[in-house]
């Protein structure tokens, strides 16, 4: 087997019996690296100190990803003007947060009966969000119900839509 050193010096291809001496004598472990090579390559290290820093590196790992957790806001067709803007603020924050924001309108009674109003508020709310975030699944209607999922925009997509309304209005400045 092919054997690097704790400095990371290759050792050569030495038998197996040598290799663990030589990590014996140094109070460190043989460790086998990639099994699949030919020879199969091993390592001297410790092996408990390279664990440990491989979970750290794996939880920090994590501690930057962002899982987008989905953020619920309920509405109803009959809807006061400042609530309506409060409601539209939350939204805001939760997409600015990179959260997924799932509006969700609750029919009741006869309200049903004007299912058109209640889409035409979903609709205005989902145009008032869409410098913050993107419709990922259109209406759905279910029973008294109607929901709509809107996904956070990137800066990036948001700079390639800028470029995009620039370039089709012909790129021309006052002149």
């Amino acid at each position: 087997m092919r054997v690097i050193d704790s400095d990371g010096k290759q050792l050569g291809v030495l038998p197996t019996q040598e290799a663990i001496r030589i990590a014996e004598q140094k109070e460190l472990d043989l460790v086998e690296v990639a099994p699949t090579a030919t020879p199969p390559v091993c390592r001297v290290m410790d092996y408990g100190k390279y664990r440990y820093e491989q979970t750290k590196r794996e939880h920090e790992a994590h501690k930057k990803q962002h899982a987008g957790k989905l953020k619920e806001i309920r509405i109803r067709p009959v809807i006061e003007h400042h609530d309506y803007l409060v409601k539209l603020e939350q939204a805001k924050e939760f997409l600015e947060k990179k959260d997924k924001v799932k509006l969700s309108m609750f029919f009741r009674g006869r309200e049903i009966l004007h299912r058109d109003a209640g889409m035409e508020l979903l609709n205005k709310f989902v145009v008032d969000l869409a410098d913050f975030g993107a419709v990922e699944s259109p209406p759905k209607t279910l029973g008294k119900l109607v929901l709509v999922t809107l996904g956070p925009i990137s800066k990036h997509s948001m700079k390639k839509q800028k470029d995009e309304s620039t370039s089709e209005s012909g790129g021309q400045g006052k002149v």
